[in-house]
């Protein structure tokens, strides 16, 4: 692959993929951020978001507006189906991953980058939510989760 890898990273601007990015950059990967807005962030948000993408080394940064994919190929059929996680709130969480992954594998096939990556932990759903998503919408693509896979904790 030599010069142009390439890796598209899922990108809150927060620590973990912060990190994400810095050590993408550092294995030789020119990285595009992106984030994908599924409801939450405000503009200021998301300049910040941009900002501090720019600040890390990213070559390019995407904001993608997700609200209304989320609410019309998730949402609303929790809403008719009263999915409930434990009785008490929409299960919605979770689900949007599934937007973020389909934006990340878009993005992916755009910039002709052969890695995606996603700050997921070794802990909870997040990470086989992101792998399994991206394996099946891309899977063509290599996939990357450093935080997990170099075992990194807050500690």
């Amino acid at each position: 692959m030599g010069k142009n890898k390439k890796a598209v990273l899922a990108f809150s601007g927060g620590l973990d993929t912060s990190f994400c990015c810095l050590w993408l950059k550092k294995q030789g990967y020119s990285v595009i951020t992106l984030t994908v807005d599924t409801g939450g962030f405000t503009d200021k948000d998301l300049e910040i978001i941009a900002n501090r993408s720019k600040l890390i080394g990213a070559v390019k940064h995407y904001s993608v507006p997700a609200t209304e994919e989320l609410y019309d190929k998730i949402v609303t059929n929790i809403i008719k189906g009263n999915i409930m996680r434990g009785g008490v709130y929409p299960l919605c969480a979770g689900p949007e991953r599934l937007i973020i992954a389909g934006k990340l594998v878009e993005t992916a096939l755009k910039e002709k980058a052969r890695t995606v990556v996603h700050g997921s932990t070794g802990a909870g759903n997040d990470q086989i939510r992101f792998d399994v998503a991206l394996k099946v919408l891309g899977p063509q693509l290599d996939i990357l989760a450093p935080i997990r896979d170099l075992e990194i904790s807050r500690k």
